[in-house]
């Protein structure tokens, strides 16, 4: 018997995309966490916020919430990260 296994992942890389740079420091930057709208979500992302403010200096944490949990992030939110500096893409269940 043969097993065969397939690998679903898509070899090429995705045209127009790059990484954005890394922040040097956390300090007076605004951190948005994009949600999946799950259960628990709100309460971890209001705490690790916290944890930003306190111990990195944060100046601003931002919470938005995908409208469709297994759908990308809607228009207005994608539009609202360009003004972060650091995004952090969480779900929760």
């Amino acid at each position: 018997m043969t097993l065969h296994v397939l690998d679903p992942s898509h070899e090429l890389a995705v045209a127009g995309s790059q990484r954005a740079p890394r922040c040097d420091s956390l300090a007076g930057k605004t951190v948005g966490f994009i949600s999946n709208g799950k259960e628990g979500t709100t309460a971890y992302f209001s705490h690790l916020g916290r944890i930003l403010r306190e111990e990195f200096g944060v100046a601003d944490v931002r919470l938005q919430v995908k409208s469709n949990y297994s759908a990308p992030a809607d228009r207005h939110i994608m539009e609202e990260v360009s003004q972060w500096h650091a995004v952090v893409s969480g779900l929760g269940d």
